[in-house]
Formats: structure tokens, C-alpha cells, sequence
């Protein structure tokens, strides 16, 4: 019997004797030593009790850790050495369940709700010596769910800035106009004429909320249990990375979608330019060159580029006209920043002939391209009573994101690469 049971029931009997004693109007003086006795004992076991649950609850922290570490072999022997008997003798006349069964039942109850004692299902399969009609039984094991495959992020590849907002509304102030630059023609005339400092601002706000359902059901629980329901979450949490990465370059700006840096060029005011040809080193070095020229970089090592993997297979397939053994792709990678490939983040080739986008970006005096903001966390709803007729789950994950480009400089889309 375990130390903090005994001691359970030994401060029941001080409590009885307390209140025989305590019910006397004149106890002797054998009695009032025995109730200061009583008194004593009792405050005494109160921190033996408290003591002993510590580390009785250390033990059971113990077996538990020790059990979850056992290999499926040695869970297959402690369930052999599991007593349906005691399990009978405890509720028939509350028996205390003790040693591998009661080993059993704690680790039953950690992955499920019983309002009895649960019974392991090997408990009632017949044991060693016994026969089977119909031959050996074969059991299915279901082992760990491998995940989906998404499609890497790029956009923080590209330069871009994620940004987490508490709450309320973001805006980022954006000179237009400053200083001007002139020379005195008199020795009394004027150095330039004055200017204004102007800025424009760049707001983010909290308007376009992204949502993921998903409904398991009873079946798929009892298969995998809690296991399930972290793959879930993280098949959840995937395909919303997917999407935000997504619309951070295609968001259509409509149906609750924000606003993409590729789809919105023309009203961000970004430098588009039609290539309308089979791409090559030469277009993106002249989209180089315009940055250049706009005081956005200061080289091609500042520029990083986005294409599709299409595009790498025809730049690595078109040798360089100069008699050398090298590919466009390789003149690309060598002059440029980086190169990221995604098929996510950029639309498929369409069109006769097919033609896709790139994009370059470049960070200017320490500025982002483009800025991608989140609010708050995800928001993972548990939900375990629309489908409750059928024992199911549903989760919902809402996510609330914007994008906006501070400098439109710092970005230029190409397009018609056939």
C-alpha cells in the first residue's frame, strides 16, 4: 500500500478519536494528555502526507518517463504481465491496483478519458500455450505520419523584412522630394532656390486574414492519437507559409487577398520591362545597370534575382557566344548576389510561346525592397463540437498579414521570358 494512503487513514482514525474526546465535558487528565498527543500526531502526518505525495508523484514521474523510453518488445512484456484480476478485485471491493498493471493503467490514462479502468486491448488476447482459431493473428502497426512536401520561402531571400505588429495600424514615411543642389552665378545671387522635404506614406494595415480548415475524424484519431493532431498543425502552419509566400509576389489585391509585389508593379510604381525573347545574361544585366544608374546599388553583387525553374533550364542550356565553355546561368550566378528559383512565388509560363516573370530586388542604405507584415501569432482554433455527432475535430488556423513596398526603386520585374 503506498505511504500516503497509510497515512490517509491513520489521520481518519485521529480525527475520530479527536471528536469522541472533544465531545466530553470534563475529560480526565489522561484524556487531555491524549488529545495534545492526538494534535501532535495529527500536524505531524499532515507534512508526512504532503512529503509523501512529492515522492510518490517522483516515482510515478519516473515509471512514466521510463515507460515512454521502452522499446515496443519490453511494452509487449509488461503488457503480458498485465492482471485482469486485480482490475476485477478493484471494482469489486476497491482493491488498490499495484506494480506493471497499475503501470498500465497510468499510462492508458495519460492518452485518453475513461470514466472506468481501462483495460489494454493484449490484456484479453489468450497467452502463450492457449490456442487461436484460425491461425496466428498479424497486427497492423501505424508508425509516425510523414509529412508534406511545401515549397521552400523565398521571400525573405528576396530581401524582404517580415515585421510582427502587436495590433493596430503600421506606416512607414517615405521621402519624395528633398535638398536641391545649385551654384551661386553673382557673387550676391542666390545658392538654389528653396525645397520642401516631403514624404509619402507607406502604410501596412491589419486587413487581408488568411484561413486554414481542416476536419479530422474519430477514425483517425483513435489511429494516431495526439500524434495526428501535431502532424495536422504542422501540415496547417505549411501550406499557410505556402500562401503568405505566395501573395507576397502574386496576391491579387482582391477577395481578401493583399496586394503582391509582381501583380501590383504598375501601382507600386516598380520598374517593369518586357522581354518578349528567350532570357539571357544581357536582360538582367541591363535591369542591373538601371539600378545602378538609379543610385539603388552600387553593383550586381547588390542584386538578387527570382526566376522560375523553367528559366533555368533554358539559361543552363544556352552557351555564352564569346568561344568559352560557360552558360548563360553561370554568367548570371557569377555577377549577381543570389539566384532563388521558386515555381510558388512565380506564376507558370503561359501564353504561345510560353513566357514567364523574374524579379530582381535590391536593399538600399539598409531599406527593405519590400516589407511583409503579421499580426499578432497564428491563431489555432480547437473546435471539438460541430463535429461532435460524429466524435471528429476541426481545427481552424487564422493568420492576418499585409505587404507594401517602400522604395519602388529597389524592384524590377522582368517579363516575356520565353
Amino acid at each position: 500500500m503506498l505511504n500516503s494512503v497509510q497515512i490517509q487513514r491513520r489521520q481518519s482514525e485521529i480525527r475520530q478519536k479527536l471528536a469522541e474526546l472533544a465531545g466530553k465535558d470534563k475529560p480526565t487528565e489522561d484524556e487531555t494528555r491524549s488529545m495534545v498527543d492526538l494534535d501532535t500526531e495529527y500536524r505531524t502526518n499532515e507534512t508526512r502526507y504532503r512529503a509523501a505525495l512529492i515522492a510518490e508523484d517522483q516515482e510515478r514521474r519516473e515509471a512514466g518517463a521510463e515507460l515512454e523510453t521502452r522499446s515496443d518488445a519490453e511494452w509487449q512484456t509488461m503488457l503480458g504481465a498485465f492482471e485482469v484480476r486485480q482490475v476485477a478485485m478493484a471494482l469489486d471491493h476497491g482493491h488498490q491496483i499495484d506494480g506493471q498493471t497499475a503501470e498500465i493503467i497510468q499510462e492508458l490514462r495519460s492518452q485518453g478519458a475513461y470514466q472506468g479502468i481501462p483495460v489494454p486491448w493484449q490484456a484479453l488476447e489468450r497467452r502463450a500455450g492457449e490456442t487461436v482459431a484460425g491461425g496466428t493473428p498479424a497486427p497492423v502497426q501505424t508508425r509516425p505520419i510523414i509529412d508534406r512536401l511545401f515549397p521552400g520561402s523565398v521571400a525573405a531571400r528576396m530581401g524582404g523584412q517580415m515585421i510582427n505588429v502587436g495590433q493596430g495600424q503600421l506606416e512607414y514615411p517615405v521621402a519624395t522630394s528633398g535638398a536641391t543642389v545649385g551654384w551661386q552665378a553673382t557673387e550676391l545671387g542666390a545658392a538654389g532656390g528653396p525645397s520642401v522635404y516631403a514624404t509619402t506614406d507607406k502604410p501596412l494595415a491589419p486587413n487581408n486574414t488568411m484561413g486554414i480548415q481542416m476536419r479530422i475524424t474519430r477514425k483517425a484519431l483513435k489511429q494516431s492519437g495526439d500524434a495526428l493532431e501535431q502532424a495536422v498543425r504542422r501540415d496547417m502552419n505549411g501550406a499557410m507559409g505556402q500562401e503568405m509566400d505566395r501573395v507576397a509576389f502574386l496576391g491579387t489585391g482582391a477577395d481578401g487577398q493583399p496586394l503582391g509585389v509582381i501583380t501590383g508593379a504598375a501601382t507600386y510604381g516598380i520598374t517593369s520591362t518586357a522581354i518578349n525573347a528567350a532570357p539571357s545574361w544581357s536582360a538582367f544585366r541591363a535591369a542591373v545597370v538601371r539600378f545602378i544608374t538609379g543610385n539603388a546599388a552600387t553593383g550586381p553583387g547588390d542584386v538578387r534575382a527570382l526566376i522560375r525553374p523553367e528559366v533555368w533550364d533554358t539559361l543552363d542550356g544556352i552557351l555564352v557566344g564569346d568561344g568559352g565553355f560557360k552558360f548563360e546561368y553561370d554568367r548570371l550566378t557569377e555577377a549577381l548576389g543570389s539566384v532563388a528559383m521558386s515555381s510558388n512565388a512565380l506564376a507558370a509560363p503561359a501564353g504561345d510561346p510560353l513566357a514567364t516573370s523574374a524579379l530582381l530586388t535590391t536593399t538600399a542604405g539598409g531599406v527593405s525592397p519590400f516589407f511583409v507584415a503579421t499580426w499578432g501569432a497564428v491563431d489555432l482554433i480547437r473546435d471539438p463540437y460541430s463535429d461532435a455527432a460524429s466524435g471528429g475535430l476541426r481545427l481552424t488556423a487564422l493568420a492576418t498579414m499585409d505587404i507594401t513596398v517602400a522604395r519602388a526603386v529597389q524592384l524590377q520585374v522582368l517579363t516575356g521570358l520565353q
